[in-house]
């Protein structure tokens, strides 16, 4: 459908032509941003000891700071329930 990219936003188009490239471009997500937004990292804390969150290197979870919890990211949405989280090293 030759004209398509035209009605999509301008980071859809590029996110298009470089999934595409998957295989050349293997950190296709550090290129177009993280999935978790940096203003919503600002405001998340841990729900059990009010910690500050960093996102993991993997993009996999949110590691609190201070009681080593981590709460995993499932299709770009972080999961803060305390039985859900694990506790790492």
């Amino acid at each position: 459908m030759e004209g398509l990219d035209e009605w999509l936003p301008p980071h859809s188009r590029d996110r298009n032509r470089l999934t595409d490239c998957a295989g050349i471009i293997p950190e296709i997500d550090k290129i177009l941003g993280m999935a978790i937004s940096k203003e919503l990292l600002d405001i998340l804390i841990c729900p059990v000891c009010k910690g500050d969150l960093q996102l993991k290197e993997d993009h996999s979870g949110l590691k609190c700071q201070q009681c080593k919890r981590v709460y995993p990211i499932r299709d770009d949405l972080p999961i803060m329930l305390k039985d859900q989280a694990t506790i790492e090293a």
